[in-house]
């Protein structure tokens, strides 16, 4: 997936104005994702995304290893903060941000990230635009 089709997807299912947006909730979620779990995964992970947007785990990935422990609440502040958004919004589009992110990789790093999350975070990850979990 290249990185406008990255962009357009997440503005689109995220129901976000513009690009601004879209890249500002990516922006968010990916340097918090980046924060949480382990800086190889971070680096796997960017990896397998459009260049433009790996930049954002790259950027804030934990150089102490196994990254920063928060919960599902803690990431979505710190998410709605870095994206402007309030915090309702901010779990949606990181939902969103997820979904599109696991077909962007074709579900190849989603398995080893789902396994580096605690289960409330999981969740976040998992629940997609629609909010359902997959069986």
């Amino acid at each position: 997936m290249r990185h406008h089709e990255f962009v357009g997807q997440v503005q689109a299912r995220a129901r976000l104005s513009d690009i601004g947006e879209a890249t500002s909730a990516i922006r968010g979620t990916l340097q918090t994702l980046a924060e949480r779990v382990p800086e190889g995964l971070a680096e796997n992970l960017a990896a397998e995304l459009p260049q433009e947007i790996g930049e954002y785990l790259r950027q804030n990935a934990q150089s102490s290893g196994d990254g920063v422990r928060f919960g599902r609440d803690e990431f979505v502040a710190r998410m709605a903060d870095r994206a402007g958004m309030d915090r309702p919004q901010a779990a949606y589009a990181a939902r969103v941000v997820f979904e599109v992110m696991g077909e962007a990789t074709q579900g190849r790093i989603m398995d080893r990230l789902q396994a580096a999350l605690p289960a409330e975070l999981d969740v976040l990850v998992r629940a997609g635009s629609r909010g359902e979990l997959p069986d």
